[in-house]
């Protein structure tokens, strides 16, 4: 990432007309936040001296210690390329930021604080950084005639399908154009699987940086359909009967420009440090899935039958597993953690997978055999021979494994964990009271 210094955003905030600073964050549920202060305000942003109510924020803190401010990191420095009426004369930048407590110290409940922490744990086993290429998927959903959200998907349109079956190819098009023009290297575009359906792919970045991107990315997909008249929607199975939405995510490990997962006299050419990262991804993964997975709805998607992931194992080409070992190597060497949906905060996320190949390593755990056979044709009888267990299939379950594993309870730090914890757990109860329409249907008239 360019570095961008205090005397870069003072000039560029005038050559580019910014009239407005909106100062980003991320809560620990994934939601990203912002305060909106004019750009007469520059100087007291910069300073990171803006004040705001933490006790408003889901799992931040009470109310008799509201006041915290927010520290900018001058490097997510962007002005916002789109216009509307009100923009045309006057733009607004960004500011991504991290919490602080009044008396300076980070504030441990900050999903982005925390990550870097995760990190610095990396960097103290020698690790210099630690990279993230997302690949996520979302939806495009029509408005009816009062701009409410429906269930109908906007085009019928399959994998790799072109206009005119693919509608949304301009909306598409504008959303990477949006992205480019913020600095994204986009890698890919294209129609996904279910109809509308749509994955947009770019460059892998260190961590932090990534999980910036990917909260930065939504507010761009969902700003652009709104132009288009379409709701962009990144929950994890929207629709019933056709595929949910992913969100796999690339991984690599680096000591001083060198990617450590990579071995040429390998017969795989992954080395004793990609086996062990592998390794503790598989071992924690229970548990860390109700991070990566973190709603009741994350577990429609991780279903048999609609190409997600739901058995923890890996192989190489191999699609039915939960890890796969992508083909490139060299630098390019990764693994793909192929369960993880886009409801996740991307920031917990990833330190809570970050933790658990790193506790591979310290340990020198070792991976079971690759999984080469199609998991999905397997029997009972077949997955318990080859040791292949589940993932968890609901978020209770998932709750349940993550209160056990000390090592994913520590990836969170304890005030997000109790925080994180509380509120699924309040989550899972309103689900569990609630009476769905697959009830009614089923047994209103049969009973």
């Amino acid at each position: 990432m360019t570095k961008v210094t205090r005397d870069a955003i003072i000039k560029d905030v005038k050559e580019s007309n910014v009239r407005f600073l909106r100062l980003m964050f991320t809560d620990i549920l994934g939601t990203v936040k912002n305060v909106e202060v004019p750009v007469s305000q520059l100087d007291k942003v910069l300073d990171g001296k803006m004040m705001f109510d933490g006790s408003s924020i889901e799992g931040f803190v009470r109310i008799q210690e509201s006041d915290m401010y927010l520290k900018p990191d001058f490097d997510t420095w962007l002005v916002f390329t789109w216009e509307t009426e009100s923009t045309k004369k006057s733009r607004v930048a960004r500011l991504i930021c991290d919490i602080v407590n009044p008396d300076g110290t980070p504030f441990l409940g900050d999903p982005r604080t925390n990550l870097k922490r995760v990190l610095k744990e990396a960097k103290d086993l020698g690790y210099s950084s630690f990279n993230l290429g997302p690949e996520p998927e979302f939806f495009l959903l029509k408005l009816d005639e009062n701009d409410e959200i429906t269930e109908r998907p906007n085009d019928n349109g399959g994998y790799f399908d072109l206009a005119p079956t693919d509608l949304a190819e301009n909306c598409r098009r504008d959303i990477v154009l949006e992205l480019e023009d913020l600095g994204f290297e986009i890698e890919a575009s294209h129609h996904e699987v279910a109809p509308g359906q749509h994955e947009i792919d770019w460059k892998y970045a260190d961590a932090v940086e990534a999980c910036d991107n990917i909260q930065t990315f939504k507010l761009v997909v969902k700003t652009v359909a709104r132009k288009y008249g379409l709701h962009a929607t990144f929950m994890a199975k929207p629709v019933f009967g056709i595929n949910g939405s992913g969100m796999h995510s690339n991984m690599s490990l680096f000591k001083n420009n060198e990617n450590v997962f990579y071995d040429e006299s390998d017969e795989r050419q992954l080395s004793t440090e990609a086996y062990q990262f592998l390794a503790g991804l598989l071992h924690h993964a229970p548990a860390f899935t109700a991070v990566t997975n973190p709603t009741v709805n994350s577990y429609k998607r991780l279903v048999p039958g609609y190409e997600a992931p739901v058995y923890i194992a890996w192989s190489g080409s191999n699609r039915t597993p939960m890890i796969r070992i992508p083909a490139s190597r060299g630098m390019s060497t990764r693994l793909e953690v192929r369960s993880v949906d886009p409801m996740a905060n991307p920031y917990l996320a990833l330190a809570a997978m970050l933790k658990a190949g790193l506790d591979g390593i310290t340990n020198e755990m070792t991976p079971p055999e690759e999984t080469n056979d199609n998991i999905y044709d397997m029997d009972e009888a077949q997955l318990e021979q080859q040791g292949i267990k589940s993932l968890p299939t609901s978020l209770h379950s998932a709750l349940k494994a993550l209160k056990k594993n000390d090592v994913i309870k520590e990836s969170l730090g304890n005030h997000i964990y109790t925080n994180f914890v509380k509120a699924k757990m309040v989550e899972w109860d309103s689900y569990k009271a609630a009476v769905s329409q697959w009830e009614k249907d089923n047994y209103l008239h049969l009973y």
